[in-house]
């Protein structure tokens, strides 16, 4: 471990009246922005984390315990922990909570079939800005896509990111690449994803929409807005999805 590397002290990243493991948290987190280790990467071990910031290594272990809990990291026994990866089957569909009426988890419907409709650079109006936290005029990248389960079409989206971070990005590389989106986004332009809100509501489709979801335009929809963000809870995607639900069905785990 470099030696240079700061030990806690007051002021390093987190408020003097903090716990201390909750400032040994702010600190890893720190390093995580700052993309000190990569996603799928694994992390000091908590032996050589106590050394760098002069404390316990039960500290340092509570402090990895709740970055554990929030998906941020990951342990593996017997091979340490890693910095949690969008790219792992397990956590693909950590922000999909369609699930199909059969019992049977979106993973073991198998890959979605992915149909990108349009993708084309705009400036920001005020409701995107805001939702985006950009002033009104600024670049985003504009996209739409069908995702189709056991080849029905079942999720409409359309989805919004920042031009700066995302630049370069286009149809083609979204088309081509063949893992989970935000995969793509943590792998070729370094940002991952780290939590999102959400707001539900029925709707009905207009009949450009009804005619992707190859559904009658009275058929009432699901409708998920979605702002991700990265860390520091900077947003980095405004997702507006409309879902299907005659053979799936939204599922939530409280608590």
């Amino acid at each position: 471990m470099n030696a240079s590397q700061p030990s806690i002290s007051p002021g390093d990243g987190a408020p003097a009246f903090s716990p201390l493991y909750r400032q040994i948290k702010a600190l890893l987190l720190q390093s995580l922005q700052q993309g000190e280790w990569k996603p799928g990467e694994v992390i000091p071990s908590e032996i050589e984390l106590a050394a760098r910031f002069r404390v316990s290594q039960g500290t340092v272990r509570k402090a990895i315990d709740e970055l554990a809990a929030d998906n941020l990291l990951v342990r593996r026994q017997g091979r340490g922990t890693f910095v949690a990866t969008h790219a792992e089957q397990q956590v693909q569909y950590r922000f999909l909570r369609l699930q199909p009426d059969s019992g049977a988890t979106m993973a073991g419907e198998g890959p979605a079939e992915r149909d990108f409709v349009a993708c084309k650079r705009q400036r920001a109006g005020a409701q995107i800005a805001r939702a985006l936290g950009l002033r009104t005029g600024e670049q985003v990248l504009q996209a739409r896509r069908v995702l189709r389960f056991a080849g029905v079409p079942t999720i409409l989206e359309d989805l919004w990111l920042p031009g700066g971070p995302f630049k370069g990005l286009t149809v083609e590389r979204l088309s081509g690449y063949h893992g989970p989106m935000y995969a793509l986004f943590e792998s070729e332009f370094g940002v991952r994803m780290v939590r999102a809100d959400e707001k539900l509501r029925a709707v009905l489709p207009d009949p450009q929409q009804a005619k992707l979801l190859a559904v009658d335009p009275g058929t009432p929809l699901l409708s998920v807005e979605r702002i991700a963000y990265t860390y520091n809870d900077t947003p980095m995607e405004l997702r507006r999805g409309l879902y299907r639900t005659d053979t799936h069905h939204y599922r939530n785990q409280l608590g």
